[in-house]
């Protein structure tokens, strides 16, 4: 997955419609300012999922993917809200891997270890089918969409995911490197999905919307790396050309945009041929005190109303909604690649 020698691009046939997904890191509360810990493993937040439903995915039709983790899948109050709507055509289920979590607990709990790509491989397939094994037994389905928790991708991860039965992985960031903190790299990848052959299949990878705005977004790479050195972080040189409007580095996510951001994100990525965009977010901020991005009521109402928003502004703007199973399969159906069975 991390290599680009067995990569080819996935588009969508010309004319049609750019498709936008949202996919929700569906995980256990957790002090994000704290060492990660295996006993924070409260799932309260999952009763609040329904509300964004209610206000705006039912009224415009978008069937989101929750990728849950193992605290989300084998807590029964938790995969009773989940399964309720899954079961009504309202949601997928997907998998999210928090190894620190999930068994076996055969690791120390490190910081190095929280990116399940830098697990011995046996350990993190381990994780893979334990996990994998628990939502098929909770939700009556075996999930064919997996996000790695913290993005952590490894050497082997898509070989792992492809034999468990995944057609789907959703971990890559465009534009970004984790090496600083012991994680991936994906300065080589852009923001098109593309299909990864594997020995057991071929995945589709659907990248998290990551890129560049602005006048000067065709050098984005580089000036990014530029902003990044010592002197050039002293100077502020990345707020320097953000607030100057000649270069902004935006994700597609309302816990790190605003609905103006994210606009701008999705003109610019259009303009330059991006069909396919993934809104994402953690299921945590949907109730106050649990993120660092939803803090108060009056945050979460502006939370609310910013996926409201942007969304209702896609579809205006010619926009279609599908679902990851829904999108994997049309695009296999163009290409010949394996659909899930």
């Amino acid at each position: 997955m991390l290599g680009t020698s067995n990569h080819t691009t996935a588009r969508l046939a010309a004319g049609e419609r750019p498709v936008l997904l949202v996919i929700i890191d569906t995980e256990e509360e957790f002090d994000w300012g704290q060492p990660f810990d295996r006993s924070s493993v409260g799932t309260s937040s999952i009763a609040a999922q329904p509300l964004m439903h209610e206000r705006v995915y039912d009224r415009m039709g978008i069937v989101p993917t929750y990728m849950i983790d193992w605290p989300v899948a084998t807590t029964p109050a938790s995969v009773a809200v989940l399964r309720d709507l899954m079961e009504a055509g309202r949601c997928e289920i997907g998998t999210h891997l928090h190894p620190w979590v999930s068994p076996p607990y055969d690791e120390d709990v490190t910081h190095f270890n929280s990116y399940a790509g830098n697990l011995p491989r046996q350990l993190e397939f381990d994780k893979l089918r334990m996990i994998t094994e628990a939502i098929t037994t909770s939700f009556g389905r075996a999930p064919v969409g997996f996000k790695a928790g913290r993005y952590g991708l490894g050497p082997h991860t898509a070989d792992s995911i492809a034999s468990l039965g995944y057609r789907v992985d959703a971990s890559v960031v465009p534009y970004s490197s984790f090496q600083d903190d012991g994680g991936p790299d994906f300065r080589a990848f852009d923001e098109h999905p593309y299909w990864c052959a594997t020995g057991a299949a071929t995945l589709l990878e659907l990248p998290v919307t990551t890129g560049y705005a602005g006048w000067l977004r065709s050098h984005g790479p580089a000036l990014y790396e530029l902003a990044q050195k010592p002197w050039a972080r002293k100077a502020r040189l990345g707020g320097v050309l953000a607030r100057s409007g000649a270069l902004e580095r935006i994700r597609l996510s309302p816990e790190q945009a605003n609905g103006a951001e994210m606009r701008r994100l999705t003109q610019a990525l259009l303009a330059d041929g991006c069909q396919v965009f993934s809104l994402t977010y953690h299921s945590p901020s949907m109730v106050p005190g649990h993120t660092p991005y939803v803090r108060t009521a009056a945050d979460l109402e502006r939370f609310i109303t910013m996926v409201h928003d942007y969304c209702a502004w896609f579809r205006d703007a010619g926009g279609q909604f599908m679902s990851v199973s829904q999108l994997q399969a049309h695009l296999a159906a163009q290409t010949g690649a394996a659909s899930p069975a």
